[in-house]
């Protein structure tokens, strides 16, 4: 069987990462992206990271699955550090890119056949359709699929390598509201049965606070983290419960777009862990 109740994530640790790229207008000097992050994720652990466009999420997510190289600092899945690309770390993008020539079969297969896997793992790929509810769509390609449909094909792509942490960038951001909550729903199923430790970007607060075990608030650029917030709320969430909405208000304070003076109620811990 494919799900379970074991956590199948590991511990991932970031020990004040820099990150800097070349100044577009001055080739000669670098802008700095990440000044020194250090983070700590439990493994099982499923957390956000908000923060304005340009703070460096998304280059701290290609840090972690290893297409960029830091500055400084260390990455570490477990006690081995991050030196490169692996299957044990899936990235899922707010675009599913999904190959337009291959099935839906054939793109969950993808991973496992660039690794020669497939003869060996191939009775998983029917469980992982079964899981994100395409079987019936098997032999469909990309095209005839929805948007949330498409999505759910990456997750599975990425989760049938079975890695210790999943990465996902604004996967539902591309959605219409009603497709992202059921995906949210999805994903947090997903979550529940592989235990994967997940790092999820967004900019959505309502999605961060259904979805998260905590909440790391990121500063503009260059981004450090300004707030770690711990979320208190039993599962299954409900979306319009008095304490959710408590929460959100209280967060968006927090993030001064709500006005007036910030709450003392946010569980805020220390910026670094």
């Amino acid at each position: 069987m494919v799900m379970t109740t074991d956590a199948e994530g590991s511990t991932l640790q970031l020990r004040d990462v820099r990150k800097s790229f070349p100044d577009p207008d001055d080739p000669v000097n670098r802008r700095l992206v990440l000044p020194g992050i250090s983070i700590t994720l439990a493994a099982g652990e499923l957390v956000s990271l908000i923060g304005p466009s340009g703070c460096g999420k998304s280059t701290l997510l290609r840090l972690i699955a290893g297409l960029e190289t830091a500055d400084a600092g260390e990455l570490l899945i477990g006690s081995e550090a991050i030196c490169g690309p692996s299957a044990e770390r899936g990235l899922v993008f707010q675009d599913p890119n999904l190959f337009p020539w291959l099935t839906v079969r054939r793109n969950i297969e993808a991973g496992l056949v660039a690794r020669g896997l497939l003869q060996e793992k191939r009775a998983e790929v029917d469980e992982f359709m079964r899981l994100v509810e395409l079987e019936a769509f098997a032999n469909a390609y990309p095209h005839h699929l929805s948007g949330g449909m498409a999505q759910r094909v990456a997750l599975a792509r990425a989760l049938i390598n079975h890695p210790k942490v999943l990465l996902l960038d604004e996967p539902l951001g591309a959605l219409d509201a009603f497709t992202r909550m059921r995906l949210q729903d999805e994903v947090l199923r997903l979550w529940s049965a592989r235990r994967s430790t997940t790092l999820l970007v967004t900019h959505d607060i309502d999605e961060a606070i259904y979805m998260s075990d905590r909440i790391i608030i990121m500063t503009p650029r260059p981004g450090k983290i300004d707030q770690i917030i711990t979320i208190e709320l039993k599962r299954p969430r409900h979306r319009t419960s008095s304490e959710f909405l408590q929460l959100r208000g209280e967060i968006l304070e927090l993030l001064h777009f709500a006005g007036g003076e910030r709450t003392k109620s946010v569980k805020a811990d220390a910026p670094t862990i």
